[in-house]
């Protein structure tokens, strides 16, 4: 039995000691950071990998709003994929493998197609696979009844005006500009069809200045898998749909299964982002980095909707499980970034993650009430709430097994209600509006922060950074007090 001689701390036992700053303006500072090694966000936080919380409408908010989203694996494998496929053809300087018909195609099933893809346009090849034409919404939009296939309406090869595989956003801008034209086939120069650009995309590039993208010009989305051997067949297929990283979704970390698993993906896939967690200790975090994970994720416990600290009586305080699992990472020589899980119920929060050595912060409950988290919102009590659940609570691993194994639930299913022991709740949380609203606020929160800080970026804020511990009274004076709120 051993006692540590010091004490735990959260966000809410400290406070930052305000600098001298040479900042003038809150936009003099820069809140870009890192996700993991090699990629790169405009604004330092992602959503949690949690089914009342992103799906591949979150995760396309977050990447335009400069962050990315963790799409979470409680579903098949196809499905996810498809999840993946959705949020990266969002976007794009250069659609890859555009959706196409034959020319033989009824103009029915062009329609259909359309609305099923949520396309504009689709590629008309030949069976061989060589671009003949396109046809467009507007192409059928007033279409006689007598019209019999796509053949009829399309714009044929000889019309279309085309791009060269190197063509830049600004040439296809002006090519666009002087044909008055919505879309711009790419081909090579054996004609055939490398990519599609839209003028739809082109614009979108101007409307979310801080956007998230690959170099492709594609939104970034990240995937969660399990830790199981039958894990890498659903990281195999997330990487082929183009999944920018993988996040290894287990609430115990340090374990060996998990650095198992670091390992046999980094064999089978050299070039992949793999995130790890959860860890709360300096020897868990520097294990995961010695496995070769190319960032590492914060957090045992603190979630508003975990009970796992209650359940099992494990966990660190979330301020101490940054400060220690980023001497840990340090430890094992690596650069890599820590992503702090967890506990982050405003931006004073998030900002204190970050000065104490975490480099991008993954939020969960505050985001399931936003518009864009799965499911609708509905009135209780008059109000809007969402739903939001834990992911190790009673009803997420349930239907975790059912999703596992691929089938219905079955009265053994049933039975094995009884046998689990949840370590989350589930809850409503207050309807929030639009992801991008909640951004806005936590953004302006945290450049507020690095000009207290006298930090013109987030790695200057950490190596400036002094915290004070406080009392139960200087929490009380830290917020709204002695006043009647209206």
């Amino acid at each position: 039995m051993n006692i540590r001689p010091t004490k735990g701390l959260t966000f809410d036992d400290v406070l930052l000691v305000p600098r001298r700053s040479a900042i003038a303006s809150r936009q003099d500072v820069e809140v870009a950071t890192r996700f993991t090694a090699s990629i790169q966000l405009q604004t330092p936080v992602l959503s949690a990998n949690m089914d009342t919380v992103t799906e591949s409408r979150m995760a396309i908010a977050m990447a335009r709003a400069g962050g990315i989203g963790i799409l979470h694996r409680f579903m098949t494998i196809e499905q996810q994929a498809r999840e993946v496929k959705t949020v990266k053809r969002a976007q794009g300087f250069i659609i890859e493998h555009p959706y196409n018909v034959k020319a033989d195609t009824t103009v029915e099933r062009a329609r259909a197609l359309m609305d099923q893809y949520k396309v504009g346009a689709l590629m008309v090849m030949d069976e061989n696979g060589k671009l003949i034409g396109l046809v467009s919404q507007r192409d059928l939009m007033l279409a006689p009844s007598t019209l019999g296939s796509v053949r009829e309406a399309m714009t044929p090869r000889a019309k279309l005006i085309t791009a060269a595989p190197g063509v830049s956003v600004a040439q296809a801008r002006e090519l666009l500009y002087k044909h008055r034209i919505e879309k711009l086939p790419v081909l090579d120069s054996h004609d055939k069809l490398i990519g599609l650009i839209t003028s739809r995309d082109l614009i979108k590039l101007d409307q979310y200045p801080r956007i998230t993208t690959d170099v492709k010009g594609r939104l970034r989305v990240g995937a969660a898998i399990g830790v199981t051997s039958n894990e890498v067949e659903r990281a195999a297929a997330l990487l082929e749909a183009g999944a920018d990283a993988l996040i290894l979704d287990i609430a115990h970390g340090h374990a060996d299964h998990c650095i198992d698993m670091i390992q046999r993906l980094k064999r089978g896939f050299p070039e992949a982002q793999i995130i790890a967690g959860n860890v709360a200790s300096r020897a868990g975090a520097r294990d995961l980095a010695d496995a070769g994970a190319d960032a590492v994720k914060v957090g045992i416990g603190p979630g508003s909707i975990c009970t796992t600290r209650i359940v099992t009586g494990f966990g660190v305080p979330q301020l101490t499980a940054i400060m220690d699992s980023l001497a840990g990472v340090r430890e094992a020589g690596r650069d890599i970034p820590l992503i702090a899980d967890g506990g982050i119920r405003t931006a004073g929060d998030m900002v204190k993650a970050l000065a104490a050595g975490a480099e991008s912060v993954m939020i969960g409950s505050l985001f399931a009430g936003c518009e864009e988290a799965p499911g609708s919102p509905v009135l209780r009590d008059g109000k809007k709430v969402k739903v939001v659940r834990g992911m190790a609570s009673l009803g997420a691993t349930m239907n975790r097994r059912i999703s596992e194994s691929g089938a219905g639930e079955s009265a053994e299913d049933q039975e094995d209600w009884s046998k689990v022991v949840p370590e989350g709740v589930e809850a409503v949380v207050p309807y929030r509006g639009n992801v991008s609203e909640i951004l806005h606020q936590m953004v302006g929160g945290l450049r507020s922060g690095l000009s207290y800080g006298g930090a013109h970026n987030i790695r200057e804020l950490q190596e400036k950074a002094e915290f004070i511990e406080i009392t139960p009274a200087g929490i009380r004076e830290s917020g709204s007090h002695d006043v009647n709120r209206t």
